[in-house]
């Protein structure tokens, strides 16, 4: 079931994922729980996550770029990327939302979110969402 009916949902978990992007390519690895297991942000079957934000912070002492991607197949890099994000630089020491509850979005079985920073290690993405089934 690649997008369920969420009119009667049974259970609604809220989770927080995270990255730190070691290297300039796509990166969908957000630890999740403790292990990284959640590729993509995308849901468990029978399952739709609703992304209530993504939160970038830059630890490092120069600009790093981000970008924040939603593809339309659950294996990031095998469909077609659509950037949210696109490149923007953020300052040393600061923070971007990139989206938040006025903003949120759904991620469904057959979709995936990618992430991309400019510089190694620099950024890191925190998204948090509910895994409503």
């Amino acid at each position: 079931m690649a997008n369920p009916n969420i009119v009667n949902v049974g259970n609604i978990f809220g989770n927080t994922a995270y990255v730190t992007p070691s290297t300039t390519s796509a990166n969908t690895a957000w630890t999740y729980n403790g292990t990284t297991a959640l590729t993509g942000l995308t849901p468990a079957t029978g399952t739709v996550n609703r992304i209530t934000s993504i939160i970038i912070s830059n630890t490092t002492s120069s600009a790093a770029s981000a970008t924040v991607a939603i593809a339309n197949n659950a294996t990031f890099g095998s469909g077609t990327a659509f950037n949210m994000a696109n490149a923007i630089s953020i300052p040393p020491n600061a923070t971007l939302t990139v989206t938040d509850k006025t903003t949120s979005f759904y991620v469904t079985e057959n979709q995936s979110v990618g992430v991309t920073s400019s510089t190694s290690s620099a950024l890191t993405y925190i998204a948090t969402f509910e895994a409503i089934s």
